[in-house]
């Protein structure tokens, strides 16, 4: 399994820093690795290779790898979250990308001791079974959000449509990055270093992590290149 896992790491790998060269970027990109899915020995096999950031999408799933797992992993939070889940992952994930209503950050407010980095998912292609705030409300969504002490914005999250051809995707992520940007630039002067953080793009998947990546992403989530197929 080693073997095969260095395989994949490396492909994947590899499409990325060609993406980060034909965009002409220098900044990182930080390689999710969805998780989901998949038992412990295959996360504790990228593990070994150096991968530290683990995307999980059912808290009960994560919790349970959690306990068996090294304590310096990143977990993130990918999942759609309901409010009586979201309490668990306070001061637990790294990052929490799918934050889509007030409610989420009030109860990641409450429950948290330290400060709690969030992403906030818009909806991309009008999908509403992936949730995500309405991209013409977001900017309610995130001054909704400065109220609260524990809780900080570091960026946007975005899951498009599924498509044969990944460059259908590219006017979605191109959305999510100008929305971004749109949204840094309202809380420069209003909040300075809240705009200083505000610098995440979580987007991109196995099938179209190239053209996110050339369109701005800071994040990629990648499961079925990185594990194969999940068996459930």
């Amino acid at each position: 399994m080693s073997d095969d896992a260095a395989t994949r790491l490396e492909a994947v790998t590899r499409r990325i820093e060609e993406a980060r060269r034909r965009a002409g970027r220098e900044d990182p990109v930080r390689l999710v690795a969805v998780s989901k899915g998949h038992g412990v020995e295959a996360i504790r096999a990228l593990y070994d290779l150096g991968v530290r950031d683990f995307g999980e999408s059912y808290v009960q799933e994560w919790q349970e790898k959690a306990e068996e797992l090294p304590r310096d992993i990143e977990w993130h939070f990918i999942g759609r979250l309901q409010s009586n889940k979201a309490r668990f992952l306070a001061d637990q994930c790294a990052y929490v990308h799918s934050v889509d209503r007030r409610k989420l950050g009030k109860v990641l407010d409450q429950r948290g001791e330290e400060i709690q980095r969030i992403l906030l998912q818009v909806s991309l292609g009008e999908e509403e079974s992936k949730g995500g705030v309405d991209p013409s409300k977001a900017g309610e969504l995130l001054r909704q959000m400065e109220a609260f002490s524990k809780v900080q914005v570091v960026g946007l999250m975005g899951i498009p449509p599924y498509v044969e051809d990944p460059e259908e995707n590219r006017v979605h992520f191109a959305a999510l990055r100008r929305l971004c940007e749109e949204l840094r630039e309202d809380l420069t002067g209003r909040d300075d270093a809240g705009a200083e953080a505000f610098r995440q793009l979580s987007m991109g998947m196995t099938n179209d992590l190239e053209v996110a990546v050339e369109e701005g992403a800071t994040m990629v989530r990648v499961g079925t290149a990185l594990f194969g197929p999940r068996s459930y």
